[in-house]
C-alpha cells in the first residue's frame, strides 16, 4: 500500500523556519521525482518544489532562496526546510510523488504564518 506521511507543519511567527518531512512507503522512492505543492484557500495549487530522482531541484520564484528541498534514499524521506517565513505562505502543503506512469499524494499539514 502506498503511502505519504507529511509532518511538520503547525503555526509559527514571520521571519520564522519550519522543515516539513513525507515519510515513503510501498514504492521505490529512490525511482520516483519527488515534491512539495500548496494550496491556501480560494487559490489554485501550485508548485512550491521538486527534486528529481538525480537530486536535480527547481523552485517556484516566490520561494527561491528562501526554501530548500532535499530527499534521504536511505530513510524514503523528502523535506522541505522553509526560512524566513511569510504570512503568504500560508497554505496546506502537500507531498507528490511520481515516475512515468503514476502519481501520489499526502494527506496534506498545514503551515500558518502569523503573528
Amino acid at each position: 500500500q502506498v503511502q505519504l506521511v507529511e509532518s511538520g507543519g503547525g503555526l509559527v511567527h514571520p521571519g520564522g523556519s519550519q522543515r516539513l518531512s513525507c515519510a515513503a512507503s510501498g514504492f521505490t522512492f529512490s525511482s520516483f521525482a519527488m515534491s512539495w505543492y500548496r494550496q491556501a484557500p480560494g487559490k489554485e495549487r501550485e508548485l512550491v518544489a521538486a527534486i528529481t530522482a538525480g537530486s536535480i531541484t527547481n523552485y517556484a520564484d516566490s520561494v527561491k532562496g528562501r526554501f530548500t528541498i532535499s530527499r534521504d534514499n536511505a530513510k524514503n524521506t523528502v523535506y522541505l526546510q522553509m526560512n524566513s517565513l511569510k504570512p503568504e505562505d500560508t497554505a496546506m502543503y502537500y507531498c507528490k510523488a511520481r515516475d512515468r506512469w503514476s502519481a501520489y499524494w499526502g494527506q496534506g499539514t498545514q503551515v500558518t504564518v502569523s503573528s
